[in-house]
């Protein structure tokens, strides 16, 4: 049987995608979390409400460029 061996760079391009995917994802979650705090617990992580439904209305790849490096 023959066996494909992979470019590396094309090795690390899939990976960094896969990586970003994720982190787009966890980034995702984490503002869907945000949604269901009680307002008490939003007042002491220093959110409003209108800037956690500012969140929620981002897309998935809107990430911070930080995220992604």
């Amino acid at each position: 049987m023959d066996r494909c061996i992979d470019h590396p760079a094309r090795a690390r391009r899939r990976f960094r995608f896969f990586r970003r995917l994720g982190l787009m994802l966890a980034f995702d979650r984490d503002r869907r979390a945000l949604s269901r705090l009680e307002p008490r617990l939003l007042r002491d992580i220093g959110l409003t409400a209108d800037q956690v439904r500012a969140e929620l209305e981002k897309p998935v790849w809107d990430v911070p460029k930080n995220w992604l490096r």
